[in-house]
């Protein structure tokens, strides 16, 4: 079954999706979090430190793989989301909601893909 993509963010071809505000907030995707299956370690960027765009900034641990979490832009991580740390599940469960992983002040923007182009590239469907 195709998984969603949120029409009102944006994504990362690494499966990272953006949304925008000040700051930014930023998860990954359904896609990824179904490929990753049930998710049992996450380690996030520390709050204050920069990440790059493309560039890895912390780790995803799951019942069949690692994966790095790549950042979609470059800036100040300025929160971190403790309840997924604690809570590693609630990736898989919400991934666009209480799933989020940090939020940052952005610098500048990597190579990002509209909803429709993600889902395109991913076999995903658009939704509301």
């Amino acid at each position: 079954m195709a998984q969603p993509v949120l029409s009102h963010l944006r994504y990362s071809a690494d499966h990272e999706w953006l949304e925008d505000g000040d700051p930014a907030r930023v998860g990954i995707t359904a896609v990824a979090a179904d490929a990753l299956g049930e998710v049992v370690f996450v380690e996030l960027p520390e709050v204050g430190s920069q990440v790059e765009a493309g560039e890895p900034c912390g780790e995803l641990e799951s019942t069949k793989s690692v994966s790095d979490l790549v950042a979609p832009v470059s800036g100040t991580v300025v929160a971190v989301n403790e309840a997924v740390v604690e809570e590693p599940g609630t990736i898989n469960e919400d991934p666009y909601g209480a799933g989020w992983l940090f939020t940052v002040d952005v610098d500048r923007e990597g190579d990002l893909l509209s909803p429709q182009e993600y889902a395109d590239r991913f076999d995903a469907v658009v939704a509301d």
